[in-house]
């Protein structure tokens, strides 16, 4: 378990083990979400959208408008 203490200015330092296993940078934005039984989960928002951009693209591999129902209208 890693600690870290809170300052008079609000502020805490993520410790350098964290910081390294999940390749933590100076800028990386912290969401912190407080679960109904008072677990508190902090998230590094490490990646942007746009870096994701591409990332299940195949060339060639279309699917047409058609071919993305759930079923066919026979099975409706």
């Amino acid at each position: 378990m890693q600690i870290s203490r809170l300052t008079r200015d609000n502020r805490t330092t993520v410790p350098a083990s964290i910081r390294k296993s999940l390749d933590l940078k100076p800028g990386t934005t912290m969401r912190w979400h407080v679960m109904p039984d008072g677990t508190i989960l902090i998230r590094a928002k490490t990646r942007s959208i746009r870096e994701l951009s591409g990332i299940l693209h195949k060339p060639g591999a279309y699917v047409a408008v058609e071919d993305m129902r759930l079923g066919d209208e026979e099975d409706v």
